[in-house]
């Protein structure tokens, strides 16, 4: 008989722990190798936690909704063996612990301790990643963004835990409830209580979901990071519509994928960054991070109304029909909510086509880390004027609008307006060719 540790695996270089979703096991239940045994959610992606051993689960070290750091033990399955031995009870489904749980509580309190102790405790860059209970009793206690970047964090890298928040709440109230002694007199009051205002009338209150939450932090936190500039450009798309037009029957029928415009705007930016390699980087503190991998994120709207951003891995390295499948096929995982951790990873530069919903133009907040998001408008078509070496003329052409917002730190008006221009020549200048 032994007893094998499921532990919590990592789930990208920056995810530091996880939210638990959903057991699909409990105590007592058989498991094989490679089978789900919970669902978990980071501030990426939900995903499944497989089973590393087949065997008997009989031990589960955490609750739904609990926060978890990664490389840490969830679960005890008893491998197969010895059918005398039996199974532990769950420590969640006892009022009394056990001998054996009191122990493990001990231990993990004198480790916690330990840690708290020696850690260093540092101060947020501004960019601090907050677990979502961390942001739930925020919003409970009506702290602010600014108020939570000031809390000292006592978990990895400075991190605010559950303790660090729960504290902070308490010694604020204090604070509060102590009376306060007025410069010109002796006398002592109690200071106003903080008004909130709330809707009323006939109205619908909607409880945000844990993603749009999320959604909600990282917006926020990326225009408090980085001082947004937006610079526009418009493009004829003509050639590109009319041969996509063409093809996209054959193509479908030879490659067993649609052929959408995304993956052709994605090689048009992919070649534009090469030429002005800055676009592709991040600020970390008073240095420039220029990627040399070139990673693009598709925004993606989900049937709930929420966004996703997964990644295509080293884009430049993928031929259009290439760019085509990565494209469809974790546009479609996104949607049935099969995207992996590493799905939504190490993106550098975001594009996102708000004319997939008959905008003709937008202005994007920048997905951080990065330090540039390119918007694609609807294509419409508009009578222009069309230049040629004998006359002017008008006539109907396809034409869309081009975005982008840039972090105005590093990424000047001039870089951002020229980036975006070649962007839009990349477009029209769109040569026709065999797949």
């Amino acid at each position: 008989m032994a007893i094998v540790d499921l532990i919590l695996p990592k789930m990208g270089e920056s995810i530091m722990e996880a939210t638990i979703l959903k057991w699909r096991k409990n105590v007592g239940d058989p498991v094989q190798v490679d089978e789900p045994v919970l669902d978990i959610a980071t501030d990426k992606v939900d995903s499944e936690v497989p089973s590393t051993a087949e065997g008997t689960i009989v031990e589960i070290l955490y609750k739904e909704n609990d926060v978890v750091p990664v490389d840490t033990v969830i679960a005890r399955i008893q491998t197969k063996g010895d059918d005398n031995a039996a199974p532990q009870q769950n420590t969640f489904a006892s009022s009394t612990p056990s001998a054996t749980e009191e122990t493990i509580k001990e231990t993990t309190a004198e480790v916690v301790s330990s840690e708290i102790k020696t850690a260093p405790k540092t101060k947020s860059s501004g960019s601090r990643f907050y677990s979502p209970l961390v942001l739930n009793i925020a919003a409970r206690e009506g702290i602010s963004l600014s108020e939570l970047e000031n809390i000292e964090g006592t978990g990895a890298e400075g991190r605010v835990t559950k303790n660090d928040i729960l504290n902070y709440v308490a010694n604020r109230k204090q604070k509060q409830s102590q009376p306060a002694v007025s410069e010109t007199s002796s006398q002592q009051f109690t200071p106003p209580a903080i008004s909130r205002t709330y809707s009323s009338g006939n109205v619908e209150i909607i409880e945000m979901d844990r993603m749009r939450k999320l959604i909600a932090e990282h917006m926020v936190r990326s225009v408090h990071t980085s001082p947004h500039v937006t610079s526009f450009s418009e493009a004829d798309v003509t050639n590109m519509v009319q041969w996509r037009e063409s093809i996209k029957k054959d193509f479908e029928k030879r490659e067993g994928t649609k052929i959408t415009f995304m993956p052709l705007f994605i090689e048009a930016i992919v070649k534009c960054i090469k030429k002005f390699p800055l676009i592709n980087s991040s600020v970390e503190g008073d240095k420039i991070i220029v990627k040399k991998d070139i990673n693009i994120g598709m925004a993606t709207a989900l049937p709930n109304g929420n966004l996703i951003v997964p990644i295509i891995k080293n884009a430049d390295q993928l031929n259009l029909v290439g760019l085509a499948k990565q494209v469809n096929h974790l546009a479609e995982a996104a949607r049935n909510g099969k995207l992996k951790p590493e799905d939504t990873q190490g993106g550098t530069f975001t594009l996102t086509n708000v004319g997939t919903f008959g905008s003709l133009m937008g202005t994007p907040i920048i997905n951080q880390p990065q330090v540039a998001i390119l918007a694609v408008g609807a294509i419409k078509k508009r009578p222009v004027v069309v230049e040629t070496p004998h006359g002017d003329s008008i006539a109907i052409r396809h034409m869309m609008y081009i975005s982008m917002s840039y972090d105005h730190r590093i990424i000047d008006g001039s870089l951002g307006a020229t980036f975006v221009t070649a962007v839009a020549k990349e477009l029209e200048n769109f040569q026709p060719r065999e797949l």
